[in-house]
């Protein structure tokens, strides 16, 4: 019987990518008009490579870029880059469809809700606060809380402690089976592939795969 159903966060309930899109492209368009001296196209090539190599993630990506590119860091052009990337992201920054009436469903059926984030910590409480799903959650698990991304078993050990529910119990949702999925039923949690939000067609393993969010609560029934 599920008791408590995991999610990871981007690509699981927000579109990470077609955010991380928008917002890169935001930002290239604003550092250009600001006197970044380069083709659009070279730009962006160049920063996807540092996003590719350095992490998704980084938090000074745009200071790398520049001081690649121009060899200093010109703080007019980082400006812009930083407050076009910013308000691109809070206009496009929203859960997938049907994520807000799946959550509801579930805690109505008493059913515990939690995240498991490679995020660092204020990034995760920040997304979630942003798209208005903070107080869904009873448990959250970002980066920061473990030191370990998954599919360490660490992050996974340290949500069912605090739900206080058996793995057997748990069904852990998530777009990457090499991370997610893999991670969960090493410790016997039941698994469903978030294919809805992965980059491509992969083969998860997983005990349920998911063409959209809400058919978590045809698995939880």
């Amino acid at each position: 019987m599920i008791k408590a159903v995991l999610f990871d966060l981007d690509n699981t309930l927000i579109d990470f990518m077609r955010i991380k899109k928008a917002s890169v492209n935001a930002a290239i368009n604003a550092m250009l008009k600001a006197g970044l001296k380069m083709s659009r196209k070279e730009a962006h090539r160049k920063l996807y490579e540092m996003y590719w190599r350095i992490g998704i993630e980084h938090q000074k990506i745009f200071q790398n870029f520049l001081t690649k590119m121009l060899g200093r860091i010109d703080y007019r052009i980082l400006a812009a880059g930083i407050v076009a990337y910013r308000k691109a992201q809070s206009e496009v920054l929203k859960p997938y469809t049907n994520v807000v009436p799946t959550l509801k469903n579930l805690k109505r059926q008493g059913i515990k809700l939690a995240i498991i984030s490679d995020a660092p910590r204020l990034k995760a409480w920040i997304r979630l606060t942003e798209i208005e799903l903070q107080d869904y959650f009873d448990v959250v698990v970002a980066y920061d809380d473990t030191k370990q991304y998954k599919p360490h078993k660490a992050p996974f050990l340290a949500a069912l402690k605090q739900l206080k529910i058996a793995p057997e119990n748990c069904l852990m949702v998530g777009d990457r089976p090499e991370r997610d999925i893999q991670g969960a039923k090493e410790l016997g949690m039941k698994t469903a592939f978030a294919k809805y939000g992965a980059a491509k067609d992969l083969k998860s393993q997983a005990d349920y795969e998911l063409g959209s969010i809400e058919e978590v609560l045809i698995v939880v029934k």
